[in-house]
């Protein structure tokens, strides 16, 4: 089998296993969009051992600066006009300055995350302090490992489809 159609089945069937978890099993702990988001991460960083590690730490850290940056704009608030564009701006920048540590050195990953995580927390709300479900910090970064891990299952498999 084709190298390219051995990938499509492996990503077309354990997307819809992934679906399938994120709307069943495991509905309100994860966003399947934020998964295939981190999926895709995964394959754009190499989709070895380095990318899955890559891809969650990197992941995770941009949702967490997302969490901080929400944080702070209700905990010092610069009036309606300034006040998310500065939060926004502070935690980015420390984002992409954090990439000089090694191990947080994926600045598309780590931006991802932190798209993921504004978008949630814009579109569903939530407390980024809480420490639960209702957190958006908490379900994206669940989604950042579950996405990576269906990333690297998908490779596996489509290597072993390709295998004569």
């Amino acid at each position: 089998m084709s190298g390219l159609v051995a990938l499509a089945l492996s990503i077309g069937g354990l997307g819809g296993v992934a679906t399938w978890l994120a709307f069943g099993p495991l509905a309100g702990m994860v966003t399947i969009w934020a998964i295939f988001i981190a999926w895709g991460s995964y394959f754009h960083n190499g989709a070895d051992n380095a990318a899955l590690k890559n891809n969650i730490v990197c992941g995770i850290f941009g949702a967490f600066m997302a969490a901080v940056a929400f944080i702070m704009m209700g905990v010092v608030p610069l009036g309606d006009t300034f006040t998310a564009p500065v939060w926004v701006g502070v935690t980015v920048f420390i984002l992409v300055y954090a990439s000089k540590v090694p191990a947080l050195a994926v600045i598309p990953t780590a931006v991802y995350g932190f798209a993921a995580t504004a978008a949630y927390a814009i579109h569903v709300g939530g407390e980024m302090t809480a420490l639960d479900l209702s957190n958006p910090f908490v379900v994206i970064s669940l989604s950042i490992i579950v996405g990576s891990l269906f990333g690297m299952a998908s490779g596996k498999l489509s290597a072993i489809l390709t295998k004569e």
